[in-house]
């Protein structure tokens, strides 16, 4: 079996658990697969796109995430901490991420679009002009977080410890701002 694809659709397949490591993959679409028995080693994605895939408590440690799109995908409870940082970028809609974690990582414009983000780890994260839309952030973790000129204005459930988060210019809806006060036991009406 080849090492490299390159414009190759991926259909229906469920993945073993050393079937994708030390691959490369370009310009492939894969949906409806099933990623969730992986463990992806040395494992590269360029330009590529996942729909309605499961990737749940999948183990992507030292893999290439370029310019890589996630659609309609369930992410659960995946560390995405140990990824390649070299020109890292990803992009979620209408995905479920929840208990995921991307401690540390530089995150810098990427896009969350009508996404669960339930106690996801943001701990140390350079969030700088990521567009939360539509998401739901309950009990997501943003402490020493970078979150200048973050969009969170139609995202929810967020709470956010200014004190300990960088969040210049970032933009809040005023429903939102509620979720900036929590630790000063305040109410807001």
């Amino acid at each position: 079996m080849s090492d490299y694809f390159i414009d190759i659709e991926h259909k229906g397949i469920t993945f073993g658990e050393n079937e994708i490591s030390y691959k490369e993959f370009e310009n492939c679409t894969f949906t409806n697969c099933d990623f969730t028995n992986c463990v992806f080693m040395a494992t590269t994605f360029i330009d590529c796109n996942f729909n309605n895939c499961n990737f749940n408590a999948a183990k992507i440690n030292h893999t290439c995430l370029r310019t890589v799109f996630f659609n309609k995908c369930k992410i659960s409870d995946v560390n995405f901490a140990m990824i390649d940082k070299l020109i890292f970028e990803i992009h979620f809609k209408d995905c479920i991420l929840d208990f995921s974690k991307f401690y540390a990582l530089k995150m810098k414009g990427f896009t969350f679009t009508n996404t669960s983000l339930v106690a996801v780890d943001f701990m140390g994260t350079d969030l700088s002009e990521v567009v939360f839309e539509n998401c739901d952030l309950y009990r997501s973790e943003f402490d020493k977080a970078i979150a200048n000129k973050t969009n969170f204005k139609t995202s929810y459930n967020y709470t956010i410890n200014p004190e300990k988060t960088k969040i210049k210019k970032a933009i809040f809806s005023l429903e939102g701002v509620k979720g900036l006060l929590y630790k000063y036991d305040i109410i807001v009406k």
